[in-house]
C-alpha cells in the first residue's frame, strides 16, 4: 500500500491536459519553422525588379549568373562531401565486420544423385526429362584420309628427302 492508485477519472483528466499542452508546443514549432523559412526565403530571394532599360536588364543578368554560379559551387562541393563521407561510412562498416571476426563457411552435405534424379527434383514429378545425352547425337562414320594412305612409310619419305637431291626433288614438286 506505499503507492497510492489514482482514480480512472483523475488519470484521464491528467492525460487530456497533458494532450492539450503536447498539441500547443506542437503549433507553436510549426509556426517557428514557417517563420524561419520565410525569412531565410526573403534573405536568398528577394523579390525581383525587372528594370526598364536594356542595360539595367544585362547587369541583373549578370548578377543572376554570379549567384547561380555560386549555388552550383556551394551544391557541387557539399556531393563531394556526402559522397567522402558515405565512403568513409562504408569503410567502417567493413572495419567493423573484420573486427567482429571472420565469417565460416558451414561444411556442405555430399549428395550423391543422378542428374535425372536431380533435373526431377528442379523440375517437378510433372516433368519427365532424361539426361540420355548420347541418344540425340547423329552417327557419324570415320572416312580414312587417301594422305595417310600414301604415307605408310614414313622413314622412305625421309630418306628420299635427305641431302641436296631430295630437297631439289621437293621444291620441283611443290612448284
Amino acid at each position: 500500500m506505499a503507492e497510492k492508485k489514482m482514480s480512472t477519472c483523475r488519470r484521464n483528466h491528467l492525460k487530456s491536459l497533458l494532450l492539450q499542452i503536447g498539441e500547443a508546443m506542437l503549433k507553436e514549432e510549426a509556426e517557428e519553422k514557417e517563420k524561419e523559412k520565410m525569412m531565410y526565403m526573403e534573405e536568398k530571394c528577394p523579390d525581383l525588379s525587372i528594370p526598364g532599360c536594356m542595360q539595367e536588364l544585362q547587369e541583373l543578368c549578370r548578377k543572376l549568373h554570379k549567384e547561380i554560379d555560386l549555388v552550383d559551387e556551394e551544391r557541387y562541393d557539399m556531393e563531394i562531401k556526402v559522397n567522402k563521407s558515405n565512403k568513409e561510412i562504408d569503410d567502417l562498416k567493413l572495419m567493423v565486420q573484420d573486427l567482429n571476426g571472420k565469417f565460416k563457411k558451414p561444411a556442405l552435405k555430399k549428395v550423391r544423385m543422378s542428374a535425372d534424379a536431380m533435373l526431377a527434383a528442379l523440375l517437378g514429378s510433372k516433368h519427365k526429362v532424361s539426361m540420355d545425352l548420347r541418344a540425340n547425337l547423329k552417327q557419324v562414320k570415320k572416312e580414312v584420309k587417301e594422305e595417310e594412305k600414301q604415307t605408310a612409310d614414313w622413314r622412305k619419305n625421309i630418306e628420299d628427302k635427305a641431302g641436296m637431291d631430295g630437297r631439289k626433288k621437293m621444291f620441283e614438286t611443290e612448284a
